[in-house]
Formats: C-alpha cells, sequence, structure tokens
C-alpha cells in the first residue's frame, strides 16, 4: 500500500456562523514555532470565488502554503456560495458576512493580533461588502485580488459577450415572476440554467446552474450589496488591489476606479498592482504575486 503524506502545519476545522451556518476551513500554522510567536505573526483570513473549495485551484489552493514558506499562517475559508450554494439557495450573497464575522471572531479569540484578509474574485465582493459594514474591525488590511467594480455588471457583460440563454433580461424577468413583488423576502424559489455563460459553446464547461434567489442577490441589477463601487468609500483599512495584467473578466482600470473612489473618502493607504504573466488568478505569477502579499502582511501594518 503507498503512503500518504501528512501535513502536520495544517488542519481542517469547522465552526458555525451566528446564523447556524457551518463553515469549513483549513487553518495552516508553524508547528515548531512558539505559540505566542505564531500568534504574533500575521495570519490571513483567505475567502474565494465561487463554486469549487479552497483546495479547488489557483491562488485558493496554492497561497497558504507559500505564506508558510515565509512563516505565515492562514485560514482559508468555504462560504455559503461555496461549493453549490448557488445553486441550492443558501447562497445569499448578504448573508455571507455572517462567514466572515464567525471567521475573524475565531481568530481573534484564538489570540492572533495581525489579521489581514485576502478576498478573490467574488470573495472580493463579499470582502468590500462586510468591510464597508465592519469598519472598526480588527483587521490590519485587506487585499482584493480581481475585484470586479460591480460583480452584476460583469456577469451581464460577459453572458451578453457569449449571447447567453436565456438572455440577461428573460432571466430577470422569470425571476419576478418566480419570487413575487418582492424577491428578498419571498419563500418560493427555483433552479435555472444559463447556457453559453462562459463560453460560446454549448458543452456544459460553458454552463452555470443558478436559483433566482442566489441570482437576485448576486448578479441582477438590483445586487447593489455585491457592487463593490456603492461600498468601498466605507473601507477604512489599508487596501491592496491585485489584477493579473491579462485578467479577462476585471477590465483594465477597474482596480484604479475602485481606488479613487476609496482615497477621495479618505482611506490614504490604498495600493493598486498589475501582476504581469498571470490573469484572473495573480498565482500565475507565483513570485510577483507572493511578493506583494507578503511585503503588504509586513511593511508597517503589522504590530
Amino acid at each position: 500500500m503507498m503512503s500518504l503524506e501528512r501535513h502536520e502545519h495544517q488542519s481542517l476545522i469547522r465552526f458555525s456562523a451566528a446564523d447556524g451556518f457551518q463553515i469549513n476551513a483549513l487553518l495552516v500554522t508553524e508547528t515548531e514555532a512558539p505559540i505566542a510567536q505564531i500568534k504574533q505573526t500575521p495570519i490571513l483570513l483567505q475567502v474565494h470565488g465561487i463554486l469549487g473549495h479552497f483546495l479547488a485551484r489557483g491562488t485558493p489552493r496554492q497561497l497558504p502554503h507559500a505564506l508558510l514558506s515565509h512563516g505565515m499562517s492562514s485560514l482559508s475559508i468555504d462560504t455559503r456560495l461555496s461549493h453549490h450554494g448557488q445553486m441550492t439557495g443558501q447562497g445569499i450573497f448578504e448573508h455571507t458576512i455572517h462567514d466572515l464575522d464567525a471567521s475573524v471572531e475565531l481568530l481573534e479569540k484564538e489570540g492572533f493580533r495581525n489579521i489581514f484578509v485576502l478576498g478573490y474574485s467574488l470573495g472580493a465582493a463579499m470582502v468590500v461588502h462586510w468591510a464597508a459594514q465592519r469598519r472598526e474591525a480588527p483587521i490590519r488590511g485587506l487585499m482584493l485580488e480581481g475585484c470586479h467594480f460591480s460583480l452584476p455588471e460583469s456577469r451581464r457583460r460577459r453572458w451578453a459577450n457569449y449571447n447567453c440563454t436565456p438572455t440577461p433580461a428573460e432571466i430577470h424577468a422569470d425571476a419576478l415572476e418566480v419570487l413575487g413583488p418582492d424577491p428578498r423576502v419571498s419563500e418560493t424559489d427555483r433552479t435555472f440554467v444559463v447556457r453559453r455563460s462562459k463560453g460560446d459553446t454549448l458543452q456544459p464547461i460553458h454552463t452555470e446552474i443558478y436559483t433566482y434567489k442566489t441570482y437576485w442577490h448576486m448578479l441582477s441589477p438590483m445586487a447593489t450589496a455585491a457592487m463593490a463601487f456603492k461600498h468601498i468609500a466605507r473601507v477604512r483599512q489599508p487596501l491592496l488591489f491585485l489584477r493579473g495584467e491579462g485578467d479577462f473578466l476585471v477590465r483594465a482600470g477597474e482596480p484604479d476606479a475602485l481606488a479613487m473612489l476609496a482615497r477621495n473618502a479618505g482611506n490614504k493607504d490604498v495600493t493598486v498592482v498589475e501582476v504581469p504573466g498571470a490573469r484572473h488568478d495573480c498565482l500565475e505569477n507565483p513570485n510577483a504575486m507572493l511578493k506583494h502579499v507578503t511585503e503588504f502582511m509586513q511593511d508597517g501594518h503589522a504590530i
């Protein structure tokens, strides 16, 4: 029988959000350093994007152990929009604020003093929405990788580009018919399929599945919680925007526009970085990505 490699420095943990949702997470820490030193060293709370989980691909899977090589810990969480949340109806965008609350509270209770948060893609939109409402959270800084100026607008633009079926207008009309006059409190929901959502074929790889509720709260024209530009001005913590220079989902200039809104609102610690040789996942250039992340977590932001 083959022997499986075990990583003693990582642990799968589970804890509850305030509304009872169970959060699965991967904690990666040093094992040989003194506990006091580990808790003083910067730790990253990582919030990934839609579908999959924290071991799926790219930044969510690779960054924790890359940080460990620099002596930094991480907690990668699966929010309620992970896995199949958008398909089952449990993934209501606004409710992810409870997932971040519980994660930060857990780290704070464990004694970590230098907590940073990185949101990737959809995760970046969640982090902006959360930070705008938790302005006094014990966070040293936020990193937003592949952050859309407006997630609903980005998705509608992509759908239109591939001539999706049903059309965005048809999806919205169907949502109103299913959810009724006030979709926010509707007890009715239904699953639907968007073909040619991610590419120009009818193959499953280019198809997406949602419920009308998850669509309404995350991607509809009424999904203001997922529009980063509406919230970024209220974020007080230091900000690092990361965009791969070849990103095909977040257009050039979107992070700069968000950064300008934050600066104009009085945030004096805002940085925008374009990572060469990377697309939507900045860890396609691991050396550059890791350099920016570790410097941000050390350069005057940690205590």
